[in-house]
């Protein structure tokens, strides 16, 4: 039950084969938000325990055993339901908590989608215990009931601990983009998108008045921060058209989603071209949760076409 309400959520995945605009609108809502979540879980715990009393009905139990309730089931789904949410959440992808009662995405980007240290100690905490059991047997000793159970608290203590250094870094990096000028510019608002290998190192977002700065951020005891080494991205300037394209449905959705959204606008000889994507994303990032949205308009301003694409499958 366990394993199966932990993988579950990433069911709204199969969004992905209705395009990016349904990829965008159900993956991480759908079965990540609380309501999803707890509907999910439910469900789990409905199946098992239904396949529970079937199986019960066909044997006769030789002795007594731990008695198996629907409330216990759902305790059990709900743990692994919420724990693969928090996880999603820890990453810079973010989540819908409250889907579909508000439209609002929460991520704390304090660890890579795929942490090779998070996967680390969570097989660690698996595996070691397993071992000294087999040591124990080896060598004659008693068994406990409770074997693994203080490895299993020792493990998640040892997790929520490392996803804590990985906050406080996380906080020393973006006060660290703050801190600096963009060749002349003020900083308005900043991010920090961590590495999956190396905790010390950050990706960092950085918004002007007129720029999006792209540069990377090293927390290493030798490292040093130059601000003039940062790869800089020009804001439109106000018009017409970007107005037009800024009210269209997609846009407004897009820019819910969007952390660090760019927008560009060029001018075609039908009209105008508008496409906006979010920087947090680097170029060239085929995560399926890097999307773009294309909108086309006339020459008077009125939409021809507004679509999502997946950034891996589309050029600017």
């Amino acid at each position: 039950m366990l394993v199966v309400s932990g993988i579950a959520p990433d069911l709204d995945y199969a969004s992905y084969f209705g395009g990016a605009g349904a990829f965008l609108r159900f993956h991480r809502t759908l079965f990540h938000s609380i309501p999803g979540a707890a509907l999910m879980a439910c469900g789990v715990a409905g199946a098992f325990y239904f396949l529970h009393k079937r199986r019960e009905q066909k044997q006769l139990r030789a002795h007594a055993a731990l008695p198996f309730t629907f409330a216990s089931a759902v305790a059990v789904c709900a743990i692994g339901a919420g724990a693969h949410v928090l996880l999603d959440l820890a990453s810079g992808e973010g989540v819908q908590l409250f889907w579909p009662f508000r439209a609002h995405w929460t991520a704390w980007s304090v660890a890579a989608k795929f942490d090779p240290w998070i996967l680390a100690l969570l097989t660690a905490g698996l595996l070691i215990p397993q071992l000294f059991r087999l040591v124990g047997e080896e060598i004659g000793a008693r068994k406990k009931a409770s074997a693994g159970g203080g490895a299993a608290i020792f493990t998640l203590a040892l997790l929520a601990a490392y996803l804590g250094m990985r906050a406080e870094l996380r906080s020393r990096a973006i006060d660290l983009l703050l801190s600096s000028e963009y060749r002349g510019r003020e900083p308005l608002a900043a991010g920090a998108f961590p590495s999956s290998v190396n905790p010390l190192n950050w990706r960092g977002v950085v918004t002007t008045d007129d720029t999006v700065e792209e540069i990377d951020v090293s927390l290493g005891p030798r490292a040093g921060f130059d601000a003039g080494r940062s790869l800089t991205h020009y804001k439109p300037q106000e018009s017409p058209a970007l107005d037009a394209a800024e009210k269209t449905s997609a846009a407004r959705r897009f820019l819910n989603y969007a952390e660090f959204p760019l927008i560009s606008v060029s001018r075609r000889e039908d009209g105008y071209r508008c496409e906006l994507r979010d920087v947090r994303f680097p170029a060239g990032d085929a995560d399926p949760a890097n999307i773009i949205v294309r909108i086309e308009l006339d020459s008077d301003l009125k939409v021809m076409h507004e679509e999502y694409r997946f950034a891996s499958s589309s050029t600017f």
